[in-house]
């Protein structure tokens, strides 16, 4: 009886998530702005200034795909809106009383959120040609299990966080203190071995690192490794198979704390 009341929860709710994004398109225009300036403005304008960072490959090779971690970042960690949104206009109260699970509405807003990601990735990829960045079907088939496993982590830090929020402009405030440390501290723009002492451990700690070299080593593929662009601690460098256990981790534990924070909810 659990069981169905979590599956029908998680179908009601992710339903009309998807459904609410595909009806205002302004989303998905507005999702897109931030990744796409940070391409322009890093890409095109600092390639001769900063691009030494990465020897020895192009700086829009070395940046595109921690844009595309930035993609899924913003889209997924943007899912915990919804929930304030929905306590503000008493929608959230009705879906609480409601005979349905409280992990399958925190589960159907997260894969409604990782839909999300997945559109606004794919809008990105179509734009790799454009920008001259290499694509063909493997890394395709490669970057896909990773965006839904790292959105889901996101989406479940974001749920988590509105879970004690009482107003958008809060939620928004939380995000907007976490988001950029979070991506100038995950290796997007810079190689996070070669930085300060002090700023390389913290980016180490940041789990967005692992999911910016995972994504990284699907696009540039044993390159990343013997240019020394992987995320090395002590002598170790991580392997793709590694990095997506971090964020595998990271995920298990934000949705877990999104569903105990969502279950106490009153």
């Amino acid at each position: 009886m659990l069981q169905s009341e979590t599956l029908r929860g998680t179908w009601v709710v992710a339903y009309r998530e998807i459904l609410r994004y595909v009806t205002e398109r302004s989303r998905i225009v507005s999702s897109l702005a931030m990744p796409l300036l940070l391409l322009v403005v890093f890409g095109a304008g600092f390639t001769n200034v900063i691009g030494g960072m990465a020897p020895g490959i192009d700086y829009l090779q070395f940046m595109y795909p921690g844009i595309i971690a930035i993609t899924v970042l913003t889209t997924s960690l943007f899912a915990g809106i919804s929930v304030v949104w929905d306590r503000e206009y008493g929608f959230l109260r009705e879906i609480l009383v409601a005979p349905i699970s409280r992990t399958g509405i925190v589960l159907g807003k997260a894969i409604g959120a990782t839909f999300q990601a997945s559109v606004q990735v794919a809008l990105m990829l179509v734009l790799a040609p454009i920008l001259g960045v290499h694509l063909d079907p493997r890394i395709i088939l490669e970057l896909a299990p990773m965006v839904i496993i790292l959105s889901l982590g996101l989406a479940g830090l974001g749920i988590f966080m509105a879970s004690f929020m009482r107003s958008q402009q809060g939620f928004q405030t939380m995000v907007q203190i976490i988001i950029f440390p979070l991506i100038f501290l995950a290796g997007v723009f810079f190689p996070v071995n070669n930085v300060p002492a002090w700023m390389e451990i913290i980016s180490k700690v940041n789990p967005l690192t692992y999911g910016v070299d995972a994504v990284r080593q699907v696009f540039l593929g044993s390159e990343a490794s013997a240019l020394g662009l992987g995320v090395t601690v002590g002598d170790h460098t991580f392997s793709m198979a590694q990095d997506v256990l971090v964020v595998a981790i990271m995920a298990t534990i934000t949705l877990g704390g999104a569903i105990w924070a969502f279950n106490r909810q009153e």
